[in-house]
Parts: C-alpha cells; sequence; structure tokens
C-alpha cells in the first residue's frame, strides 16, 4: 500500500462514509481518456487504490499507523469487469466497501456508477493480503483492522443503501 494522495487532476465534488460503504464523487478528467475515447484502464485501477487508501484512513487506519504497526497491504489480485464506458467530463459516484475478511486477506469491491442516473460503469473487486512491512511476508490481519470496518457481502445491500 503506498503512500498516495488523490490524484489532484480528478476533481473529487464530495466523500461519504455510510453504514459501511466509502464513496466518493468525480468528474472524469480530460487526461483520463485513452486512444479510444474512453478511460483508460489503468485509470480505473488508479482511483480503486485512491478510494482503499481513503477508506482505510477515514477509519483509522492511514499511513502513519499502519507504519507503527509494521504492516501493509498488498494486491493479490483484481477482477475488473468493464460495463459500459465513461467519458471526459463525465460524473461518476465510486463506492467501495469491505467484503469479509479470511485470517490474513480481505476483499475490497469497487462499484463505478454514473452519478445522475446510478447505471453502472465498473464493477472490481480486489484481493488485498496484510503484510509485514519488513519482511513482505502474510500476517493475521488485526482483530483492530476488522473492528473498524463493517462487512457487506452483498452488492445488492450496498445499493440499497446508497440509493435510500
Amino acid at each position: 500500500m503506498s503512500d498516495t494522495q488523490p490524484d489532484s487532476r480528478t476533481a473529487s465534488h464530495e466523500t461519504m462514509d455510510q453504514q459501511g460503504i466509502f464513496s466518493r464523487r468525480f468528474t472524469v478528467p480530460e487526461s483520463a481518456i485513452d486512444i479510444n475515447g474512453h478511460v483508460n484502464n489503468l485509470e480505473y485501477l488508479k482511483w480503486m487504490q485512491e478510494i482503499a487508501l481513503a477508506h482505510s484512513a477515514a477509519r483509522g487506519w492511514h499511513w502513519d499507523r499502519y507504519q507503527q504497526e509494521g504492516s501493509s497491504w498488498v494486491v493479490r489480485s483484481h477482477l475488473i469487469e468493464y460495463l459500459r464506458p465513461a467519458h471526459a467530463g463525465d460524473d461518476l459516484r465510486l463506492l467501495t466497501w469491505i467484503g469479509g475478511f479470511s485470517h490474513r486477506s480481505s476483499p475490497r469491491h469497487y462499484l463505478f456508477l454514473r452519478a445522475g442516473d446510478h447505471r453502472p460503469v465498473v464493477r472490481a473487486k480486489t484481493e488485498w493480503v496484510y503484510v509485514d512491512a519488513g519482511t513482505g511476508r502474510p500476517r493475521p490481519v488485526p482483530e483492530a483492522f476488522r473492528n473498524a470496518f463493517t462487512v457487506i457481502d452483498d452488492e445488492r445491500r450496498v445499493l440499497d443503501i446508497f440509493r435510500s
């Protein structure tokens, strides 16, 4: 997990942390557009990392705390499903939530929605592994971290909470 801040090229309008769902609304910048005229795939990965860091910090697990704990998170895998293209100037809402915990890892889910009509643009999941910062070896997810987050294991529940 790197110590990065949200990219200033992405105009962020608001951030919410509600019932286990962390969300950010932003406008797609021109710089995110690829040769095909829509958002480049790598931009989605960058935004996913940024919101994961922001959500963690909002729940008390910021960069300094990880350093104090001698720990970090690393990505084991990404699964990204591109449903609709997004273009420069589109207003998007990015939702993220924790889908559960195993002994040493946790899936984090992401859903990019068009802000105006709430239609899904991208659905994604990252499997994060909790590691020792010195050795890089997996270690148990601390109880304090588990207690800082609400687990939501159903995307429909997320949409119901978000839309209410």
